[in-house]
């Protein structure tokens, strides 16, 4: 749940931690319209490497939190089901779920988590997190589709914050011990140390780990608290990508888009039973097909021979050399110590153990089709 660069010759926004990367000696980059910390001194591989071993530490308040509110959750989880696939009206207190909002023809237009508070007196609101470069068209849509059912909030005065890896959970117990006790995809408002927060246990490397939610005046204060732990270091954009290939974790405007639907992205997970027999959401005509046909092609995972990483938009072609697909995420995995890729291919070309090949600069590079994820998940569940 990831964005690339806007392009916009518009001036860069800073996040609240702008101060605290700068500090740090990060490098920082145009991205999704936000100057961001790429890498820090250590560099990428280190920091990939860390977040494996212990715990890493992003600023993701780029991304867009928002809230809907209607008169109860019955009413809500009514007016953002016409909107996305997930079933939301099923969603407990205090649980979170993955979707995505999809245009009529259910190509994804962005996807989000979607939050019920725990709380009985917050019945009848949902929490939002949106992607950073989607977030404008986000929240006009929803204001224009829910008019008159659910009200929009957004909450640009608040940070965000992911505490990533195995060591997070020990982390967060010393500062805010009713954290260690949430479940995976468990939400939660609770104090860090006296700092207010929302907090939810999820994340998008992989790894166990909590995104916290925090007043953007109290985000340095949160941030300074965190990372003087010796088991904690700030990690940037570069390795919070190769830690979400290594999930095979899909990122919005490459792995995903407009063009693409949830069944072909291998996403029909986040679509529960009701909702795929019901329909009654953007494009449902064609996902349920999809869901009861399959889909002409699939997001697969791809393991190419040698050490150098394959890019997005190389081409994917069978043993007679036809084109079958292309790359919409590549390179180099630190865990694995090579390079991995995602991509579509025709679905006859999908199955695990399937012998491709991808352009590498001119030159077809043996490639095999493997289970995503590439390192296996480790997330905190019952």
């Amino acid at each position: 749940m990831t964005e690339p660069s806007s392009g916009s010759d518009d001036p860069l926004l800073e996040t609240p931690l702008h101060g605290a990367h700068v500090a740090l000696g990060a490098r920082m980059v145009p991205f999704a319209g936000y100057a961001m910390p790429v890498q820090y001194p250590s560099g990428i591989i280190a920091e990939h490497t860390h977040t494996r071993a212990a715990a890493g530490l992003f600023d993701v308040s780029h991304m867009g939190q928002a809230s809907l509110r209607a008169a109860n959750h019955a009413a809500v989880a009514a007016a953002l089901e016409a909107l996305v696939p997930a079933d939301i009206l099923g969603l407990a207190p205090g649980r979170q779920r993955y979707s995505q909002l999809l245009n009529a023809d259910g190509g994804i237009l962005d996807d989000l988590m979607v939050s019920r508070p725990a709380d009985p007196a917050a019945d009848g609101t949902l929490a939002l997190v949106v992607n950073a470069s989607r977030k404008a068209a986000d929240f006009a849509l929803l204001r224009e589709r829910l008019a008159g059912k659910a009200e929009l909030l957004v909450h640009d005065d608040r940070a965000l914050l992911a505490l990533q890896g195995p060591e997070a959970a020990a982390v967060m117990a010393m500062h805010c011990p009713p954290a260690a006790a949430l479940p995976f995809m468990g939400v939660a408002t609770a104090t860090i140390d006296g700092i207010a927060v929302g907090l939810s246990r999820s994340g998008y490397t992989g790894e166990d780990g909590f995104e916290i939610s925090v007043g953007a005046g109290e985000a340095r204060a949160l941030w300074d608290r965190l990372t003087a732990d010796p088991r904690v270091r700030p990690i940037g954009l570069g390795a919070r990508d190769s830690l979400r290939l290594e999930a095979g974790l899909c990122l919005y405007g490459h792995d995903i888009d407009e063009t693409t639907s949830p069944v072909e992205a291998g996403l029909t997970w986040s679509i529960q039973k009701r909702r795929r027999e019901a329909g009654g959401f953007p494009g449902a005509v064609l996902v349920r097909r999809e869901l009861e046909d399959g889909p002409a092609r699939l997001r697969i995972g791809l393991r190419p021979e040698g050490r150098a990483p394959v890019r997005e938009g190389a081409v994917i072609k069978n043993s007679f050399g036809d084109v079958v697909g292309s790359v919409t995420s590549g390179g180099f995995g630190p865990s694995l110590g090579a390079p991995v890729a995602m991509g579509y291919v025709l679905r006859r070309f999908a199955e695990p153990g399937t012998a491709l090949t991808v352009d590498l600069r001119g030159k077809d590079v043996p490639a095999t089709v493997v289970p995503l994820p590439f390192v296996p998940h480790r997330y905190k569940k019952p």
